[in-house]
């Protein structure tokens, strides 16, 4: 690579010499001439020995200097064979070392080897941008293979001013499985936030493109990291926060382990340390305080400006410490990408979320085949990638497909709405039994699936965006221990909206698909409930919807003891569309036996009768 500049750049540096040479020849011979009378023959003959010894005296010291320039600026491009053997099996970047002896950086001969180098950079930058690939090998002195020169050729398109170039770029990279472990980590420390973060979203990247977070600060010794968590949060303005956040807040910080721990007994373990537990429903709710602190934490990233005190306070680092320790506790993991994702949001923040080492987690965490952990990761890494993506996932909405980077044109949206006592995962997985149960099988099984709209449904249409929405229900969140007064389901319909139309819900034709949603409010005769009814049958009527219900014919139980019939018949007929009774209960209503079962082919088909124009275009 360095031979077909150092040989181009000097052909054209030696024939600007020699015409410039020439010249001055002439101009000597003109001078003398004009400048003095006829010379007598051997005063001639003496002046041309003359110029003739001068000429040839700057012809050699000009093509002496322009050697010796030639192969020192060879030197300086030619890659050591014997470096890339070695750093093969290494995992970073040689550097050469730069001369510190200062007679080479004064002077004219500094500042003529200083344009050279640069104009040879610039036939570099240029034939590299015309041939988008390894030079010839007649041009070449460097023993490497073609991908040597493939990866900072692919490193400089991932950089390019042109997007399509760019997106080409980390294609390919991802779809690169034969480089060696070195090549990889080139990338790894080369790249910029961009490509790092679309290389995350790409489903086949290698997993060695993302380096490790650097190291955390160490903890101070009389402190632990749950009492690091607390000041964290006490740090945090108290303001813009609705009432129940605030209560919450201000009970755990106002309790301390040991004061918990006398009051209620009972020790968890937690990082080292014992943290207390709540035995009952009183005031303390039945979490532990770094639980306490995390829920909270969580309400507070929602606020741009408490995202900002969280960062400038070490959160972002003392979240990553807790994420590490507690690898076996899906529940505090779920909990801090929830705050990374709502800081996410947040463009500014995205430097420091990269540079904090959080993308090379999220990466992995892509890869989990526990689809949970793998959502949460896809939502904070959607809200990173501002290169292909338009749309925000605020907290609650999470995609469950595409979930990548993917050139399949999306057609339409299903959003799926979870019910009482419901989440946006659990409430959508396979029904469950007893050899399920006791096989203990994985959740990428063919055989069973915690999620079956993202495992099935994504694979029988494509070309749908499937979102899954979580929201607080009365029964199922800590908030029903507020003393405050509780949000009434109009607040809760507005704040779903705002997120759901933030995610881009609406730009596409979307469907429907959700669980009974059973509250006070919404309690059999309840005028709210009438009026819902009868604006959404005015409104469905208007629009020409397509409406398909199930309802159970089996009771539920619950415990032992009890069984009731949770949506008769008659509660689940809206007087629009199919209805459709199967013998289930009413918490496996939503959850298919297996994939051949009707409840889910039933739906299936639903989904691809009311799309099918859609899907078609």
């Amino acid at each position: 690579m360095s031979s077909i500049q150092s040989t181009f750049h000097f052909s054209r540096a030696f024939g600007h010499h020699r015409m410039s040479l020439a010249a001055y020849c002439i101009i000597c011979c003109r001078r003398i001439g004009a400048s003095t009378p006829p010379p007598q023959s051997t005063t001639y003959w003496r002046d041309i020995r003359n110029i003739i010894k001068f000429t040839g005296s700057l012809i050699l010291g000009g093509s002496l200097f322009l050697t010796y320039e030639v192969l020192a600026l060879k030197k300086s491009l030619t890659l050591d064979t014997q470096v890339v053997e070695r750093e093969k099996m290494k995992s970073y970047i040689y550097l050469h070392t730069v001369s510190l002896d200062k007679r080479e950086n004064y002077g004219i001969t500094y500042q003529a080897r200083k344009e050279l180098h640069k104009a040879v950079r610039k036939v570099l930058a240029t034939s590299a941008k015309i041939l988008r690939g390894p030079f010839a090998d007649t041009f070449s002195t460097i023993d490497v293979e073609d991908h040597e020169c493939a990866v900072w050729l692919l490193l400089r398109k991932s950089q390019s001013g042109d997007r399509t170039a760019r997106l080409q770029a980390v294609q390919e990279m991802s779809e690169t499985h034969h480089w060696h472990d070195y090549q990889y980590r080139i990338i790894a420390q080369a790249c910029d936030l961009r490509t790092l973060i679309g290389l995350a979203r790409s489903k086949e990247s290698d997993l060695r493109f993302f380096l490790p977070p650097p190291p955390l600060p160490s903890l101070n010794e009389d402190t632990c990291i749950e009492e690091e968590l607390r000041q964290l949060l006490a740090s945090l303005p108290q303001t813009e926060l609705d009432e129940c956040i605030q209560y919450f807040t201000s009970l755990a910080l106002s309790e301390s382990s040991q004061s918990l721990a006398a009051q209620k007994g009972g020790l968890w373990c937690f990082g080292g340390n014992g943290l207390p537990y709540a035995e009952s429903f009183g005031e303390v709710p039945s979490a532990t305080v770094e639980m306490f602190c995390l829920e909270a934490l969580v309400k507070h990233s929602e606020i741009p400006t408490h995202c900002d005190e969280i960062e400038a306070n070490g959160g972002l680092q003392l979240l990553q410490r807790l994420y590490q320790l507690h690898k076996d506790c899906p529940k505090i993991q779920r909990n801090i990408m929830r705050i990374i994702g709502n800081m996410a949001l947040n463009e500014h923040l995205h430097s420091t979320i990269v540079h904090s080492g959080w993308v090379s987690i999220l990466a992995e965490a892509m890869k989990s085949p526990r689809i949970m952990e793998a959502s949460h990761a896809a939502r904070t890494l959607a809200n990173l990638d501002r290169e292909t993506m338009r749309e925000k996932y605020q907290d609650g909405v999470y995609v469950l497909h595409p979930q990548y980077r993917t050139s399949q044109p999306i057609k339409a949206d299903v959003l799926f709405i979870h019910g009482l006592m419901g989440a946006a995962f659990k409430t959508w997985r396979q029904q469950d039994n007893e050899q399920l149960l006791t096989e203990k099988i994985l959740e990428d099984d063919a055989r069973y699936t915690t999620c079956w709209p993202k495992t099935w449904l994504a694979r029988d249409c494509p070309a749908l965006r499937i979102i899954s929405v979580e929201y607080d229900t009365s029964l199922s969140d800590w908030r029903t221990r507020c003393p405050m007064e509780r949000k009434s389901i109009a607040f809760r319909s507005d704040e779903l909206l705002r997120k759901l139309r933030a995610a881009g819900v609406g730009d596409r034709p979307v469907i429907w698909v959700s669980h009974s949603m059973g509250v006070k409010e919404l309690s059999k005769d309840s005028p709210a409930l009438k009026t819902l009814q009868d604006d959404f049958l005015e409104f469905a009527k208007d629009k020409n919807f397509q409406v398909l219900n199930f309802v159970e014919t089996l009771p539920t139980y619950i415990g032992s003891m009890i069984k009731l019939h949770v949506v008769p018949v008659e509660s689940a007929d809206l007087g629009i569309g199919d209805l459709i009774p199967v013998d289930v209960d009413h918490l496996n209503i939503c959850k298919p036996k297996k994939k051949d079962a009707f409840l889910y082919q039933r739906t299936l088909q639903f989904i691809c009768e009311t799309l099918a124009k859609d899907l078609e275009d």
